[in-house]
């Protein structure tokens, strides 16, 4: 979601005529302390997902959360007195977009977490920077390959591999729901790549844009939810709290504490917050779900970061 921001920011950014920058805004709580907060959501996520899963369908916890994500974006537009994007043309894009980047990646983390751990599932999501290296290489031509960005793939990938214990020959591993988990994350890269080579430069904020999608992905999952699940018989509470933290919170008030971090900070510091993620992630299933963990989790998870990193490294002119 981090990437999500930082891309959205910059596809919608009006050009600038003025030489002069303009002000960055007074802020109340420095941000690095919201970065922290930001860190913690997102890296709660998937523990939310998995105490959600454990009283409602899949289905029904992506609708919540969307829900719930729309709603507090939908407040922020009226504070801030934005309107939704106009267009045509940038609606239809911003239906495939809520497909790729909310509605089909929500979904499919929901259903793995029905057979795998919210830790591997978290592990999986830090894995996006390297799907989304190699989709680069080949969709967007300015993006060259570097020995550095290669190598870092490699790694990345190695780190994978370490996870899920190859070596052993996966054993112990539920192979769908790791599919899914990693079909969620390759599903991310894929959106941002659409994102910049169809709506670059539409003139409208990053706040309107993503406001825009999550409705979509929302109208998208109300026709879906209907079709593949029945009504719930009863409406478990802890499910139904986490559900709507993810959505308000994980959703929601993270993409807002997001976009004030790329305004006063610029989108490479900020987006530093992705691989914090998989680290509180593990840590939130162990201690609080007593998820099991072998010494190749976090030993992969730091490999599948330190891959991650090098692959968004720029050559120096």
């Amino acid at each position: 979601m981090s990437s999500i921001v930082t891309l959205m920011t910059a596809v919608t950014a009006p050009a600038r005529t003025s030489p002069q920058a303009p002000a960055r805004p007074r802020r109340t709580l420095d941000w690095r302390l919201r970065f922290g907060v930001l860190s913690l959501i997102w890296g709660f996520s998937f523990l939310l997902i998995k105490v959600g899963t454990d009283g409602y369908a899949p289905f029904q916890v992506t609708l919540g959360r969307l829900l719930f994500g729309t709603a507090v974006l939908a407040v922020a537009m009226v504070v801030k007195r934005e309107r939704l994007p106009r267009g045509a043309r940038t609606w239809a894009h911003l239906t495939v977009a809520a497909f790729l980047l909310n509605a089909l990646p929500f979904s499919l983390f929901a259903y793995a977490e029905l057979t795998i751990p919210s830790t591997l599932a978290g592990i999986c999501n830090a894995t996006s920077p390297l799907w989304g290296m190699a989709l680069s290489l080949v969709a967007l031509s300015e993006d060259r390959p570097t020995r550095l960005r290669v190598a870092g793939l490699g790694l990345g990938f190695l780190g994978v591999l370490t996870v899920l214990g190859a070596w052993q020959g996966f054993h112990g591993l539920d192979a769908r729901g790791t599919t899914l988990a990693l079909l969620a994350s390759l599903s991310y890269p894929i959106g941002w790549i659409y994102l910049r080579r169809t709506l670059a430069n539409t003139g409208s904020s990053a706040l309107s844009m993503t406001g825009g999608q999550l409705l979509l992905a929302t109208l998208q999952l109300a026709v879906v939810t209907p079709l593949f699940t029945s009504f719930p018989s009863r409406f478990p509470l802890v499910p139904l709290l986490a559900t709507a933290a993810l959505g308000a919170l994980g959703t929601g008030l993270a993409l807002l504490i997001q976009y004030g971090l790329v305004r006063e900070i610029g989108p490479t510091t900020a987006q530093m917050v992705t691989y914090f993620i998989p680290v509180i992630a593990t840590a939130a299933g162990v201690a609080i779900l007593g998820e099991p963990l072998s010494w190749s989790t976090p030993v992969g998870a730091a490999i599948v970061l330190g891959g991650a990193a090098l692959t968004q490294a720029r050559s120096r002119t």
